[in-house]
């Protein structure tokens, strides 16, 4: 299971992450839980979502917090804010949040639907508002919070055919960034995670001589994996990083450099 050897005790924290069912967010689920968090985590999917968190948990030692789904639409205002509060009843608060959902519908600018650019949005920037909205209150009370945003090297550098994907991801670092300069007095800090091209469903469907070409582009010459990801969530989320507010990190292999 991803993770399994890090030191970070998560004992006694709660996280939710949103996007949590394959991927880069499934991957964060089962290293938060395999770390000793009470992980909560969603999907529209609520067949995979229910089979994800089975597997979870089959593999958490004795004594540590089972994972749970929720079925949510995070575009939906109202079910983020009905998730949390559930969330709250059930555990107390949410110590961690990492919104991570994204989806892409991705066309040349003059073919792209008007559709294609709602629904995008709706998920990878609305969604980051309405999860962040609904878990602020209480870490404002307990004084106490991480927020991590997924954002991409897309939302930095552009890429033809994701104008809707780079502007939703582009606008998270604004928003996170922003979320970092309000919330910074109650001991809340907000980061965002800029991955490179990592290995993922999507990923997956691509040609060899395509995957040739971008790990040829990547200094250290391979792609990513959901591990390095969870990595550098796991560290933003630690007491080493609590002096560590509204900064992008790019996981990218050096893809990005300055």
């Amino acid at each position: 299971m991803a993770g399994a050897d890090h030191p970070f005790d998560y004992s006694g924290r709660v996280a939710l992450v949103t996007g949590g069912t394959r991927g880069i967010g499934r991957a964060l689920s089962e290293t938060l839980a395999r770390q000793g968090a009470r992980v909560f985590f969603c999907g529209t999917n609520r067949e995979l979502g229910g089979l994800v968190a089975e597997e979870i948990n089959r593999e958490l030692p004795p004594g540590t917090p089972e994972a749970a789904f929720l079925p949510v639409d995070i575009a939906d205002f109202k079910a983020c804010s009905a998730m949390v509060a559930e969330i709250n009843a059930a555990a107390g608060g949410i110590d961690f949040l990492v919104n991570n959902a994204g989806i892409t519908r991705d066309n040349l600018l003059l073919r792209l639907k008007e559709s294609d650019w709602d629904e995008v949005m709706a998920v990878n920037l609305k969604g980051c508002f309405n999860c962040s909205k609904a878990v602020v209150r209480g870490m404002l009370k307990k004084r106490y919070g991480r927020i991590i945003f997924l954002s991409s090297v897309i939302g930095l550098m552009g890429n033809a055919g994701q104008s809707n994907y780079a502007a939703a991801k582009a606008g998270i670092i604004g928003f996170g960034r922003s979320l970092a300069r309000e919330l910074a007095s109650r001991n809340i800090t907000s980061n965002i995670i800029a991955p490179g091209y990592i290995q993922t469903e999507m990923t997956a469907a691509l040609d060899e001589k395509t995957r040739a070409e971008i790990s040829g582009a990547i200094p250290l010459g391979r792609l990513g994996t959901v591990d390095d990801i969870s990595n550098a969530v796991l560290f933003l989320l630690s007491p080493l990083a609590d002096y560590i507010t509204g900064q992008v990190l790019q996981v990218d292999g050096g893809m990005l450099m300055a």
